[in-house]
């Protein structure tokens, strides 16, 4: 099961507690976007092995978006914070490079 704090309430929830929003740091274009914006928004997407950036919703508890980081191989959480940003944070950044020597937030853009 996977385990994820609320960095806008500080809850810990389980998955049951939270929706899946998908990844995370996407450009999401409103209605005036063009077809071909609209269609790489739905179909273009990063499906690594490793390190996964992704929105969640605390459903069940304060009702904010947050995003997380996590490994889709082994599902370690290495941390969340809010969704108003545009990049994770430095110290989220240092922690997933400590644990995965050679990883660079670069090799996602």
């Amino acid at each position: 099961m996977l385990i994820l704090t609320c960095p806008c309430c500080g809850v810990e929830a389980d998955e049951t507690e939270l929706h899946a929003g998908g990844e995370a740091h996407i450009t999401r274009h409103g209605p005036d976007a063009s077809d071909d914006d609209f269609e790489g928004y739905l179909f273009t997407r990063e499906n690594p092995k490793g390190v996964h950036f992704e929105r969640w919703r605390h459903v069940n508890g304060c009702g904010k978006w947050f995003h997380a980081a996590r490994c889709t191989l082994t599902m370690e959480v290495f941390g969340t914070y809010p969704a108003q940003t545009f990049q994770p944070p430095q110290d989220l950044l240092d922690n997933i490079t400590a644990k995965r020597p050679g990883w660079s937030w670069r090799d996602l853009s």
